[in-house]
């Protein structure tokens, strides 16, 4: 019977989290993240777009062409991308800072993930270095 019960449970937590991402039209985006897709990755198609709704935040993953993956607020604000080890992130979307950073310490590599969240931001190079930056880019530590 607690088997049962357990799974019962289990069942209806598992469905109900799956009502909260949803495959929706590109023409959902908001018209922030629209801009920057067409900006930063001009010959790139959107391939998928998850709307999620989590504790009242709704973001909208996208999936592009070329396996770069973005990740936007409800204002269409990108706080996270990540692309194949092989592709670089567009130089346009890096902050400029943590870009000149890279560029003078780690010359021989490129950024292959840039995130930003509440506090600080962190991009992932190439020879998957991690390296941490504040806000207004200025470094802070290798991040391991």
């Amino acid at each position: 019977m607690k088997i049962a019960l357990t799974s019962l449970v289990f069942s209806l937590l598992l469905i109900t989290g799956c009502d909260k991402d949803k495959v929706v039209n590109e023409n959902e985006l908001p018209g922030g993240a629209k801009e920057f897709v067409e900006a930063h990755f001009p010959a790139a198609n959107v391939q998928q777009v998850v709307k999620e709704r989590d504790d009242l935040q709704t973001t909208y993953d996208v999936i592009l062409d070329n396996q770069v993956k973005l990740s936007f607020d409800k204002d269409g604000d990108c706080y996270d991308a990540e692309s194949p080890a092989t592709l670089k992130l567009p130089d346009s979307m890096i902050p400029s800072k943590v870009l000149e950073y890279v560029k003078a310490n780690y010359a021989d590599h490129f950024i292959i993930e840039w995130e930003k969240d509440k506090t600080d931001q962190e991009v992932k190079l190439s020879n998957r270095v991690e390296l941490v930056f504040n806000l207004s880019g200025s470094f802070l530590r290798i991040d391991n």
